[in-house]
């Protein structure tokens, strides 16, 4: 049996998807390390796992993209956190590697330094992904604005002359900032920020075809295992049983991007329906809202419950929430501020597993109309569903991280 040492990001939407995974690998019998954020540490010991905090100073580079006036520029700003995290990252990793003594690697894709040192130290090591790849294609549009797959030869020129405007800037910024780290750490320069993504022996891809755009050019590192559903323990609340309308989950992200004006506008558009809302503000402030008689706000409550009830999702197109409906086949209809939520959003149209709002656009009345054409999608969502559960979840994953430490690599000499 081996011992794995995983380290994340300050981000429970990147967390909760490897907490499957790692209990998986608990149950094989493997030893786990977990570095993570501070308030989350007793829940994860309390799981089994040697858990310990991140460098409380990683935690304190929050996000600022939702200040941006545009999607370029709002991933302008979130790239900048990235490296920023980067600097700090990398020495808090090797410092867990002398702590722990692992004979394994799970690193969160956007912990960068922390892939750098996973990179240099020489053993086996693996990371995942659970939100859109951003890696480039023949197949898939350029990353970033949400754009639909090309068809035909314009389609096919669009994305040739989008591709160096978009990658580009964000290369010019991000690349010489990791280099500066990785040439610290005795690795060899990115050519581009693709390559952080190409990097790992290993990257476990959290989810599946054909709610990821089908591609002929996939790299042989790249595993799709599905998503990884995971939730904090918690009992079904108790006014649970007393609703006897569908419901519709609605939730906003759990790192503030100033979208509770989402939650605003479900209560409108649905105030007046045979629905019962249910709205989840991880970093909001719940008694900011009036609820209707036939909705409820709330800092959390568990998914698995309200969407075994669901007739619908509305999300700010986070993919951890987003799958995590799609996987109980059901509809969702997606609001998308930022991020990677425009590609979710568009992926999750053309899908045909729901429907797509931008923000900008949003009212009540439009919101109001697309919950009930994603409603009508329902078929879509249960196709995702099945080729989520053929793709294996968590077990895969586990499987895959397995062979990773039974391959030659795992018996390199670590530095």
């Amino acid at each position: 049996m081996a011992r794995v040492l995983a380290y994340t990001s300050p981000a429970r939407g990147h967390l909760f998807p490897v907490t499957a995974i790692l209990d998986e690998l608990l149950r094989r019998g493997h030893e786990v390390a977990l570095r993570t954020l501070a308030s989350q540490v007793g829940l994860m010991q309390a799981r089994g796992f040697d858990a310990a905090p991140i460098d409380p100073a990683i935690e304190r580079i929050g996000h600022d993209d939702y200040r941006a006036r545009t999607p370029l520029g709002a991933q302008k700003r979130a790239m900048r956190v990235f490296c920023a995290r980067a600097e700090r990252d990398a020495g808090d990793l090797r410092r867990a590697i002398d702590e722990v003594g692992p004979d394994a690697l799970l690193v969160d894709i956007n912990a960068w330094g922390a892939l750098a040192v996973a990179e240099a130290w020489g053993g086996a090591w693996a990371a995942w992904c659970p939100y859109p790849l951003p890696l480039p294609s023949g197949d898939a549009p350029p990353f970033g604005p949400g754009l639909r797959p090309a068809r035909g030869p314009l389609g096919r020129l669009r994305d040739a002359a989008l591709t160096p405007i978009v990658f580009g800037s964000l290369e010019r910024l991000v690349t010489p900032r990791v280099n500066e780290v990785r040439e610290r750490l005795g690795v060899p320069p990115m050519s581009g920020a693709a390559d952080l993504f190409l990097a790992p022996p290993l990257l476990l891809y959290l989810t599946a075809e054909p709610f990821e755009y089908p591609r002929s050019d996939w790299p042989q590192s790249v595993r799709l295992v599905g998503p990884c559903d995971w939730d904090p323990p918690a009992e079904p609340p108790g006014w649970l049983d007393e609703i006897e309308t569908p419901i519709v989950l609605v939730t906003t992200s759990s790192e503030f991007q100033d979208d509770g004006r989402l939650v605003r506008c479900a209560l409108e558009a649905l105030a007046g329906e045979q629905l019962h809302v249910v709205a989840t503000l991880p970093s909001g402030d719940p008694m900011s809202f009036d609820a209707p008689p036939n909705s409820r706000v709330l800092s959390f409550v568990p998914h698995g419950p309200m969407l075994d009830r669901a007739a619908c999702a509305i999300t700010h197109g986070g993919m951890g929430v987003t799958q995590k409906a799609l996987a109980r086949g059901v509809p969702v209809c997606v609001v998308p501020f930022g991020r990677d939520q425009f590609e979710v959003a568009r992926r999750v149209e053309v899908a045909g597993a729901g429907t797509r709002l931008p923000a900008k656009r949003m009212t009540p009345k439009r919101l109001r109309a697309a919950v009930k054409a994603a409603i009508r999608r329902d078929e879509g969502a249960r196709r995702i569903a099945e080729s989520y559960r053929k793709a294996g979840g968590a077990g895969a994953a586990a499987d895959a991280v397995e062979e990773l430490i039974r391959s030659p690599l795992h018996d390199r000499a670590r530095r």
